[in-house]
């Protein structure tokens, strides 16, 4: 069997983790689950330890401090990169990935570097969110289509699979960007390496427990950065379009 690393990154999830392991590992058995926390104040980092103690499924990777979405999933990849995994899954800890569409993911059919848990292609779909998160992920989607040049249709998505041989063809010490823009950024960066990047239908379900992690901040460092990039690379094509006149 493939040898796969579900990282599931940890701020104050007490709550909701233990339901998450529970359900990934039974919905996927013989997957890997390393919980990256971020120095809960609420006790997660000691629930996962003791979980892992009794379980050689789970392992923890404990940081000093929040430092944000983007730094713990890339310390979740050098950390399975070392010990050889062959696939790296992203997953939330609140449930809003459901356990059941990880196979799906995993399962998506092809060859591809990156596999994407999409909720805007068809058969793919939000459950409980307002009329204007809707809007704000739809359009931002649409926006990094436009500006970027990519096909994906949710490069926002928190819930993918990448393949180990397509994260070290990347410069990932070179990846600095949080949030919603560490998943565009990823997507691109596999794209612009001519990976293949493919999506799969899921349900995104919104969090039961805890607080939600998005902020005015992450949204606008995305909206600056894909911007920032768009300019750039449509600058990079007339003066490559100038060189071949």
């Amino acid at each position: 069997m493939t040898r796969t690393l579900v990282i599931i990154p940890t701020y104050n999830e007490r709550e909701s983790l233990p339901l998450q392991v529970d359900a990934v590992l039974a919905a996927r058995p013989g997957v890997d689950i390393l919980v990256v926390d971020d120095a809960s104040p609420d006790g997660t980092g000691e629930w996962a330890d003791a979980r892992a103690g009794q379980d050689a499924h789970v392992s923890v990777l404990h940081r000093p401090g929040k430092q944000g979405l983007g730094a713990a999933y890339l310390a979740g990849f050098a950390w399975g990169l070392d010990r050889d995994y062959e696939v790296l899954v992203e997953m939330d800890a609140d449930g809003s990935h459901r356990a059941e569409d990880l196979s799906r993911v995993l399962d998506a059919p092809g060859a591809w570097d990156l596999a994407i848990g999409s909720r805007w292609v068809p058969g793919g779909s939000v459950e409980n969110w307002p009329a204007h998160r809707r809007l704000l992920s739809t359009g931002a989607n649409r926006y990094v289509r436009a500006m970027l040049g990519i096909s994906v249709r949710d490069s926002t998505a928190g819930f993918r699979a990448y393949r180990a041989s397509a994260l070290r063809g990347l410069d990932l010490d070179g990846v600095e960007s949080q949030g919603y823009c560490f998943q565009i950024d990823m997507a691109w960066r596999v794209a612009r390496a001519g990976g293949t990047v493919v999506e799969v239908p899921i349900t995104f379900v919104e969090r039961e427990h805890g607080t939600s992690k998005m902020s005015g901040a992450i949204i606008r460092e995305a909206l600056v950065k894909v911007t920032v990039w768009g300019i750039r690379e449509r600058a990079t094509q007339v003066r490559r379009a100038f060189r071949r006149r």
